[in-house]
């Protein structure tokens, strides 16, 4: 079995398996005072020391949450609390733990503009400055996609933002292991940490909060995670968190290098084996992991399941009442339903070996013959 769905989630690596099992012995309260707490409490300041690092912030600037979807929570609908209205800015490309916050806000009397991306599934700078209004207090736009792998430009926006009071917000959950994220560099105020999607632990994530952005608490308890975030912190998880970051920022280099290379590799074997493979979105402005591919004529979900047992890939589409409907990542960049419903997306981790790469691309174009 040939993993390469590593953008859905990410093997634990070793050494951060190791250091959640010696996180459990520090079983104390991180609250309390007496030395089983304050052993607990060091294992989380080390490791929210290693997650600032990683991304170029301050250790106070990082909070510890309970994954992606709560980070994006806190971010958008924390920060948007402090106002009663006011107008929002995102794109039709994020994801729904982005997209469903938004609409929540909606409800409530928010204003919300949701950016076109162009054909290569990139939202353009110049559309965000167009789409500023007075009364725009937040930006959110993703700094890579999910399923295309096309890289947004966050330091042109930012940019544009130095002259505007609206805070800006980024997921980085794809970004962050495989392609180099700066705080400062990209201009965020606010950006989403995953650790299972770079080799650490699920349940665990983390938000960056520049110093001075103020949040409202989304979630009501004691005091942790100095006032935002209620709840007794997961040591064991912080503790893998932690690891994979340092793991991140140690091997980026050569992680980055192996995955550019492993995955330019398939991509021209399955060009090879299956004449009309089409990529879609940018190929230059590319997670260096990601390649999400057309094959015309076959049904994207009829592939997945043929290679389940081989051959570990995802498609882009869902099944509703047992009909499929089209990824909107996809048709938002002006893909016609049948083509964007015969696209699966591959995504290539730190451990695939390039003898996998050509295995999975003879077994991809033997299921499709079959098809």
């Amino acid at each position: 079995m040939i993993y390469l769905d590593n953008n859905a989630t990410t093997p634990i690596d070793p050494e951060v398996k190791e250091a959640i099992i010696k996180g459990l012995e520090s079983f104390g309260n991180p609250s309390s005072v007496h030395i089983f707490g304050r052993k607990a409490r060091e294992v989380i300041e080390s490791s929210r020391a290693k997650v600032a690092g990683l991304i170029n912030a301050s250790d106070e600037e990082v909070f510890f949450t309970s994954g992606g979807t709560e980070a994006n929570n806190m971010a958008i609908i924390g920060y948007c609390l402090n106002f009663g209205k006011g107008h929002i800015i995102s794109s039709l490309i994020e994801h729904p733990s982005v997209l469903q916050p938004l609409s929540y806000l909606q409800e409530l009397g928010f204003s919300i503009t949701l950016l076109k991306p162009d054909s290569e599934g990139i939202i353009s700078p110049e559309d965000v400055q167009r789409t500023l209004r007075p009364d725009t207090i937040l930006v959110t736009i993703m700094h890579a996609n999910n399923e295309t792998g096309v890289i947004q430009p966050i330091e042109e926006i930012g940019e544009i933002l130095k002259g505007h009071d609206a805070v800006f917000h980024t997921d980085a959950a794809q970004s962050i292991g495989k392609i180099e994220v700066d705080v400062n560099a990209m201009g965020v105020d606010l950006l989403t940490v995953v650790s299972h999607k770079f080799y650490g632990p699920k349940g665990i994530g983390a938000l960056y909060v520049r110093k001075g952005i103020r949040l409202r608490r989304i979630l009501h308890g004691a005091g942790h995670e100095r006032g935002l975030r209620p709840g007794t912190e997961n040591t064991p998880l912080i503790a893998g968190l932690g690891k994979a970051a340092e793991i991140a920022r140690r091997d980026h280099g050569k992680r980055k290098e192996h995955l550019k290379e492993i995955t330019e590799t398939l991509f021209e074997e399955l060009q090879k084996l299956i004449p009309g493979t089409k990529l879609n979105g940018s190929y230059i402005k590319r997670l260096p992991n990601t390649l999400n591919l057309r094959f015309s004529g076959i049904e994207a979900h009829k592939l997945v399941e043929a290679l389940s047992e081989q051959v570990a890939i995802s498609a882009g589409s869902a099944c509703h009442e047992g009909k499929y409907t089209p990824s909107d990542v996809l048709i938002s960049m002006g893909l016609d339903t049948e083509d964007a419903l015969s696209s699966v997306r591959i995504s290539t981790g730190k451990d695939n070996t390039m003898e996998e790469m050509k295995e999975a691309a003879w077994l991809i174009s033997e299921a499709i013959k079959k098809l």
